[in-house]
């Protein structure tokens, strides 16, 4: 089961979190999500593909009670093009950029940026991405000027980041900035009672996919 989606979205989040199903270490993942979102905390929400990871971001976001949603699919870009997508650029800054773009960190301030599949990340948008977090400014590409930002970062992944910090494919020190607080959403395999509600629910949705 899983919900088409644009690579990037700009939406209203609601309140109040459309979680289907009982189970425990479901409901526990959003309660501790809406508590990091409250908080400020910064968010890492690990999880198989079609868990709800995007679900607990929403929650988060939700629990802050203030600013914008933003969110990107990490997994959809180029490094190029990602790098562009998040920072945005500058008038002539590479072939193509004809005016000066917003990236989505610019779109996000003062409110919540959802980095779906951050484990995807190239080792140069790791780095721009640490310097963010630490800094809280960044430049557009092409630019000259630093632009600050107050943005709550959540991200997540299917990927095991730890192992993938032991390979160095990915940073540890920007793992442990990404995950302050960490939730891991359950796999749908282990949530036998809940599949009918699921079903149910996305039929009624009409975003079945097979």
């Amino acid at each position: 089961i899983d919900v088409d989606r644009k690579r990037t979205r700009e939406q209203p989040v609601t309140s109040e979190s459309p979680v289907v199903g009982d189970d425990k270490r479901l409901r526990g993942a959003i309660a501790a999500a809406e508590r990091a979102g409250a908080a400020g905390t910064q968010l890492l929400i690990l999880g198989e593909s079609g868990t709800g990871k995007e679900l607990g971001a929403r929650a988060y976001h939700a629990a802050a009670t203030r600013g914008p949603w933003v969110a990107v699919n990490c997994a959809a870009f180029s490094e190029t093009l990602l790098d562009s997508e998040l920072f945005g650029h500058e008038q002539g800054a590479f072939t193509g950029a004809t005016k000066r773009r917003r990236g989505l960190f610019e779109q996000a301030d003062g409110g919540t940026l959802f980095l779906d599949e951050v484990g995807e990340l190239g080792a140069a948008t790791q780095a721009k991405l640490l310097r963010v977090l630490a800094d809280r400014r960044f430049y557009r590409l092409g630019g000259e000027q630093p632009i600050d930002v107050d943005v709550r970062v959540v991200a997540a992944t299917h990927r095991d980041l730890r192992a993938r910090c032991a390979t160095g494919t990915f940073r540890e020190d920007l793992f442990y900035r990404l995950a302050v607080i960490t939730v891991e959403m359950p796999p749908l395999r282990s949530r036998g009672p809940d599949l009918a509600a699921l079903t149910a629910f996305a039929r009624e949705c009409d975003v079945i996919t097979y």
